[in-house]
């Protein structure tokens, strides 16, 4: 069993072309954001594998969508079939998106957490992506041109909130557009359920200031199917002494890609990513992360997990950025992955581009196989070869699977995972 070097090619030319003239008029609050992202759109030439960051990753999937349905209001897109959930915990408020309704409708706000302003959200929208230096990524483009609606949220000072975002996509396209924004010591935690269980495409944007002092706990619960994809953009922006943990959990999509980018503004800011992506049948699961540090004293500690099995390749791209200004940084990197089948594949990249001189900085990388002694000291313990694999499998997934908030965790079980040890 060996990692892949190569990619086959995306096929997709025309694809953007017809796809934006099934789309109707530029409408709603975000109707000036739809026109500009489709005009860049257009001018952008569709992801492929002889762009870096794009050449282990297959759009193909794309193409085999109904652009009709695309273009289709998402509120008939179908969530027949989705898991049914515990319900929400007292204090702790639940909103459902569907890209097109109004989801603070009906609802009131617990203290501490309000509806941005319209002129905040015109100063707002944006700002983070271009911090991040997203704003112009192909996903994103793709957001922006469908999107018409954002939930837009303050966290106050010195408050702690605790939020559900739910979404079951269906046939056709699902865009979400998020923009969150922590004052001074707010506190939130976030648990995002992202569901899928037809032939469809979720797109995810996310923005989030964090002020100084400020806290978020962002987990990420993305179970899809063979003929569904992902593509999500996180871009976050930290002031000092602010930190931002994200446990990310993908399963089950077609095509997933998932981009955490983090930016602490002046340093001093502490940062956690831990991810976990599992890929089986031809399915192909992407994560390319980008951290950049602007000031010192700041701190990485990421960690990466990946299971391939059947046909499924798994991607991780994992940068690091600490400029001059940055000294004392210290960022941890780890991707550890476990490979299945000998026909699947994985392809993992820490990158660290490092310019300051007094900083602690390191990664790492591993590709291996459930160990045969591990199996035969479970096998001789009377435990069948089929448990004896799920355990194993199972404990190298929980390191990740613990660090996902409450709420966020009870939407893990470990059947839709498959990870049960029976």
């Amino acid at each position: 069993m060996t990692a892949s070097l190569t990619a086959p090619a995306t096929g997709l030319s025309g694809w953007t072309h017809d796809w934006l003239a099934t789309l109707p008029a530029p409408s709603g609050d975000l109707a000036p954001v739809q026109q500009r992202g489709r005009q860049a759109l257009a001018e952008l030439p569709v992801p492929g594998s002889r762009q870096e960051d794009w050449r282990f990753t297959d759009l193909s999937l794309l193409a085999t969508l109904p652009l009709a349905e695309l273009a289709a209001d998402s509120s008939a897109s179908t969530t027949t079939g989705a898991r049914a959930l515990p319900a929400p915990e007292p204090g702790v408020l639940r909103l459902h998106l569907d890209g097109t309704s109004d989801p603070l409708a009906g609802f009131a706000l617990p203290d501490g957490l309000q509806p941005l302003s319209a002129g905040e959200i015109a100063q707002g929208l944006g700002h983070t992506l271009g911090a991040t230096d997203c704003e112009h990524h192909w996903p994103v483009e793709l957001n922006h041109a469908a999107a018409n609606r954002v939930l837009a949220l303050r966290v106050a000072s010195r408050k702690q909130v605790k939020l559900e975002l739910v979404s079951n996509g269906g046939a056709g396209l699902l865009p979400l557009r998020l923009l969150l924004v922590l004052e001074e010591k707010a506190e939130l935690e976030l648990s995002q359920l992202a569901q899928a269980e037809a032939a469809g495409l979720t797109s995810l944007v996310l923005e989030a200031h964090l002020a100084r002092s400020a806290r978020l706990s962002h987990g990420l619960v993305a179970l899809g199917c063979p003929d569904a994809a992902l593509l999500g953009h996180l871009a976050i922006e930290q002031e000092p002494e602010s930190s931002y943990n994200l446990t990310a959990v993908t399963h089950g999509w077609g095509l997933a890609r998932l981009e955490p980018r983090v930016q602490q503004v002046d340093g001093q800011a502490s940062t956690t990513l831990r991810g976990l992506q599992q890929v089986d049948g031809r399915q192909i699961a992407d994560t390319h992360s980008f951290v950049r540090f602007n000031g010192p004293e700041g701190q990485l500690d990421q960690l990466h997990k990946a299971v391939a099995a059947g046909q499924g390749r798994s991607v991780f791209n994992g940068a690091v950025r600490v400029p001059r200004a940055a000294q004392r940084t210290n960022a941890a990197q780890l991707s550890r992955s476990l490979l299945l089948s000998d026909r699947a594949r994985i392809d993992t990249k820490p990158e660290l581009e490092i310019v300051a001189d007094d900083v602690k900085c390191a990664h790492g990388a591993t590709v291996s196989s459930l160990q045969t002694d591990e199996l035969f000291y479970l096998q001789s313990r009377g435990i069948g070869s089929d448990q004896a694999a799920g355990l194993l499998k199972r404990a190298f997934c929980e390191e990740v699977l613990r660090e996902l908030p409450a709420a966020a965790r009870r939407w893990c079980p470990l059947e839709a995972l498959q990870l049960e040890a029976a």
